[in-house]
């Protein structure tokens, strides 16, 4: 993948969406998906490696959970679905977790969290720890508590965000498609797939913002705000295809899988100064 080594990388965020672990005829978890995702991230800290892994799925999880059909539209329906599903969802990870010796964290964000000064530095120092203590944390938007006004509104940035807070040099987003192509792959059957971006501004306005499910809330767009924030703070990010789990050790083993976004540092960047509506 262009010179880069990815089986160097010390610290690992992957983000995982709803999606990508969950059944689509059914909107229920895909429990071998899971657990094929898992054992490969236990691999990963067992080479020494930090990792940290962002999930979707709480509203999903949640919404199977009390039988609803579709994704909630009112916010305090999605709310509480979130909370529901949040406990479920970590309870899962929790126990797939200990079956590789492995111990998970949960750590819930709000875009105030990185706003304000005090909540981020602790989170950093929070992270650190968990890292030195060998854990792996799953991240989470706090749905239960976010409005429109204080969330992120998708974990491909969010996912960023914590690549950027934890210095790691490397951002995988497991996605409903192979990675970024020229054009729509679902309407045009002569778009193209683009291996190595070395310069994020100049795909930009390739950017879609259609998600293609019902469970997940990002789309291509936010996956480029995403490069743009991780290749800003010197992380390599890859977009690949979630429905082939196994491209997570794939990548780690420098195969050509997805769309790589190669890291072009631009100095110290404020974490604040990368997040919209501030």
């Amino acid at each position: 993948m262009n010179n880069v080594d990815f089986t160097k990388k010390k610290r690992i965020v992957v983000k995982v969406g709803s999606s990508t672990i969950t059944h689509p005829q059914t909107g229920n978890l895909d429990y071998t998906k899971l657990e094929r995702m898992i054992r490969q991230l236990c691999d990963l800290r067992n080479q020494g490696k930090d990792v940290i892994l962002v999930t979707s799925g709480a509203i999903a999880v949640g919404r199977g959970t009390i039988g609803l059909k579709e994704r909630p539209s009112n916010l305090a329906t999605k709310q509480a679905c979130a909370s529901i599903g949040q406990a479920v969802l970590m309870s899962i990870y929790i126990k797939l977790f200990s079956e590789y010796n492995q111990v998970a964290s949960q750590v819930l964000f709000t875009k105030n969290n990185m706003i304000d000064d005090e909540a981020r530095c602790n989170a950093k120092n929070t992270f650190n720890e968990l890292f030195n203590l060998g854990v792996i944390p799953v991240v989470n938007e706090n749905d239960t508590i976010s409005t429109h006004e204080i969330q992120f509104g998708d974990n491909d940035t969010l996912s960023a965000i914590v690549a950027a807070l934890v210095g790691a040099d490397a951002l995988i987003l497991l996605s409903d498609i192979d990675g970024l192509y020229t054009d729509n792959p679902r309407t045009n059957p002569d778009a193209v797939l683009v291996d190595v971006v070395d310069d994020i501004d100049k795909v930009l306005h390739m950017a879609s913002a259609d998600t293609g499910s019902n469970v997940g809330t990002g789309g291509m767009a936010t996956k480029l705000k995403a490069a743009q924030i991780a290749n800003a703070c010197g992380a390599d990010m890859v977009i690949t295809n979630g429905a082939h789990i196994g491209n997570i050790h794939r990548i780690f083993e420098n195969q050509k899988i997805g769309t790589i976004f190669l890291a072009n540092p631009k100095g110290e960047l404020h974490i604040i100064d990368m997040l919209e509506d501030r």
